[in-house]
């Protein structure tokens, strides 16, 4: 694991100039995607203002920023990278930020009622990083993350086609989400009420000109079987 750590915290280093735009968080229909992921973790997890909630991989602080807004939480954002980490405090004072590694996490045993992380899982081990989510968790305790969809064919050709992976800039060791699988090992785990579900067919390349047609297209794709299975992300919800 050693290594993982030490590739993501080298990958967080070489991206922190432009981190966001490199997420795809920046352009137009990237921002629209983001806000739709936010209110993802604000209303699924139900996340009110007397929780304690733990942020995995907060980068720049993109999502910490929005459901701080949207709830007043009490957060704490941990990432592996001290460059992101930099950034994303000093937008949010009111934010304990701090450096943790998601697969050994310092925090005693069912400290939070809310865990959530944006396009972190699929860096990690996820045996070991869903484990130890669930320690952490209170029981009756909520966790929801948002992921790359393996079954999207881009996505599909990032991960596994090694130039392409260099090319796209992927760290050495991420993969994506495969649905049925996730859901599988959340259960071996212990997480009940386990929800994994495919949604968002808006890249973030879309021209603001072509986003509300295409918008809708996507969201009538989500309710179509089969087709859905390939849309571009997956929600993944659980309790403890």
């Amino acid at each position: 694991m050693q290594n993982v750590i030490e590739h993501e915290i080298a990958h967080g280093k070489k991206i922190s100039e432009n981190a966001e735009e490199i997420w795809g968080w920046g352009s137009k229909a990237g921002q629209l995607r983001a806000q739709r992921r936010a209110d993802y973790f604000i209303n699924l997890g139900k996340i009110k203002q007397d929780d304690t909630v733990l942020e995995i991989g907060c980068g720049t602080g993109i999502f910490t920023q929005k459901v701080y807004d949207s709830t007043k939480a009490h957060i704490t954002a941990i990432d592996i990278s001290d460059d992101l980490l930099k950034q994303a405090s000093a937008k949010m004072p009111e934010v304990n930020f701090r450096i943790d590694d998601a697969m050994n996490l310092s925090f005693q045993e069912g400290s939070f009622n809310v865990v959530f992380g944006s396009s972190i899982l699929h860096h990690l081990d996820f045996k070991k990083s869903l484990g130890e989510i669930f320690r952490v968790m209170k029981p009756e305790g909520r966790m929801i993350f948002a992921e790359p969809n393996m079954l999207n064919p881009q996505i599909f050709i990032q991960k596994n086609v090694p130039i392409i992976k260099r090319w796209m800039g992927d760290s050495p060791d991420e993969t994506a989400v495969v649905s049925w699988r996730m859901k599988k090992l959340l259960m071996q785990i212990g997480f009940k009420n386990v929800q994994v579900f495919p949604y968002d067919f808006l890249h973030p390349s879309i021209p603001a000109f072509c986003i509300n047609p295409i918008s809708a297209i996507g969201l009538f794709f989500e309710k179509v079987p089969v087709i859905k299975e390939i849309a571009g992300s997956v929600v993944i919800y659980a309790e403890k």
